[in-house]
């Protein structure tokens, strides 16, 4: 009897990650950590933040700030491409620091969006 891989069933880092997505709201949720929900209408700034963490841990983060709070969202996990696409429809989006962004190794944050 041939056994199986153990690491098909091994989770990523950002796998632990739930975004819930609504017309009002963006909520990321973890077992380890205090969720985190901003209303779109609330949002003033957009960043992308890149640490020197991964693989063990997520290293590319997608923030979302205003109103004294704010959504972090590890890149990879499960609804971060609905969320950077629907933020990437903002006005004055700065896809250049996204270029950037991509072939940085380092600790470094892009500022994407400010209202």
């Amino acid at each position: 009897m041939a056994q199986k891989n153990k690491n098909l069933s091994r989770k990523q880092p950002e796998d632990y990650y739930e975004t819930e997505i609504t017309e009002v709201y963006v909520k990321i949720t973890h077992p380890k950590r205090k969720t985190e929900q901003i209303n779109w209408n609330e949002i003033e700034e957009i960043k992308l933040i890149n640490t020197d963490e991964g693989p063990f841990l997520p290293d590319v983060w997608l923030i979302l700030m205003g109103n004294r709070k704010g959504c972090s969202i590890p890149q990879g996990s499960e609804g971060w491409n609905k969320v950077y696409d629907i933020v990437s429809e903002y006005e004055g989006f700065n896809f250049e620091n996204v270029i950037k962004s991509a072939s940085c190794t380092g600790n470094e944050t892009f500022e994407l969006w400010q209202r």
